[in-house]
């Protein structure tokens, strides 16, 4: 099976593109999502805030409008391009490294390996973007407005914390997307290869069959994922100084108050963003790189 050249150019802009098609598509559940894993606990006899993934939905869509469900996207889609970048060219990366010959093909631990590899890329970009995402989406949710936008969001975090600040649940991430990023790509190249027919290249997989793939690959990275990013997006919203040990404070508090269940928080409302939104990122990707390909083969 042939294997083509690792390009910077191209993965960065068809990387950017997919994960351009991933936001549009899966942040409104991801709204969703982190509301419903940072609502406060009920009191005794009080009813929860939102009462499930479709109670918020609801919710959300009656106090807000529908674009409620797109608060603090502009964040994500400002990162999106080179953390997508960065993602499929460690991705890639990773894989070079692992091959004595182009022509290798990888074994799945590799893959994995390669994978994990993208996540520490990202990280440096997907932290800062991650904090003021959560804080804008929460903001909504509670009514209350202390950031005008991402970038006051940024100035206030700088002003109140510095650089520190900004990056605040760098760990977490890393926790949350080493591995899941591993699991990510070594699920998406297991499910090409397996649907790829005998004699073709899995380039060439038709459009229902990287839809499935990629869709595939989002639920297995979000199964690793889930505990990872409930700690994260708890103890990124929390105020200065509520958790002085990091996440061994978040994780104690959770599983005190509200047992092992509280880890998988919004658990629907992540698997039913997963597959559309990693499906429309793998499709974009592709397609991107066809069209790269094409337009400039010698780049």
């Amino acid at each position: 099976m042939s294997r083509q050249a690792i390009s910077p150019g191209k993965n960065f802009f068809a990387g950017g593109f997919g994960g351009v098609c991933l936001v549009f598509a899966g942040h409104p559940l991801d709204t969703i999502k982190v509301r419903i894993q940072t609502m406060p606990v009920p009191g005794p006899g009080e009813s929860p805030l939102y009462r499930g993934t479709f109670d918020c939905f609801k919710q959300t869509l009656a106090k807000e409008g529908f674009k409620g469900l797109y608060k603090g996207m502009a964040a994500p889609i400002i990162g999106v391009t080179p953390m997508f970048a960065v993602c499929f060219f460690g991705f890639g990366l990773g894989k070079k490294l692992q091959q004595k010959t182009p022509d290798d093909v990888l074994t799945y631990p590799q893959l994995f390996a390669a994978g994990m590899l993208s996540g520490v890329f990202t990280t440096a970009i997907m932290a800062p973007g991650e904090r003021i995402k959560c804080l804008l989406q929460i903001q909504a949710a509670k009514g209350e407005v202390k950031y005008a936008g991402p970038m006051d969001c940024v100035k206030q975090l700088y002003k109140e914390s510095g650089i520190r600040g900004i990056y605040r649940g760098t760990a977490l991430t890393l926790m949350r997307d080493v591995p899941a990023s591993g699991m990510y790509f070594m699920t998406y190249e297991w499910l090409k290869r397996l649907l790829t027919p005998e004699g073709k290249s899995p380039n060439e997989l038709s459009v229902p069959s990287v839809l499935f793939a990629g869709g595939m690959a989002g639920i297995f990275n979000w199964a690793v994922a889930i505990p990872p990013d409930v700690l994260k997006s708890r103890f990124q919203t929390a105020p200065e100084g509520k958790y002085p040990n990091g996440f061994r404070d978040v994780l104690r508090e959770l599983l005190r108050e509200e047992g092992v269940a509280s880890l998988y928080k919004g658990f629907t409302a992540v698997m039913l963003r997963a597959f559309p939104a990693n499906a429309a990122c793998f499709l974009g990707f592709e397609m991107a790189m066809k069209f790269l390909n094409w337009a400039a083969p010698g780049l």
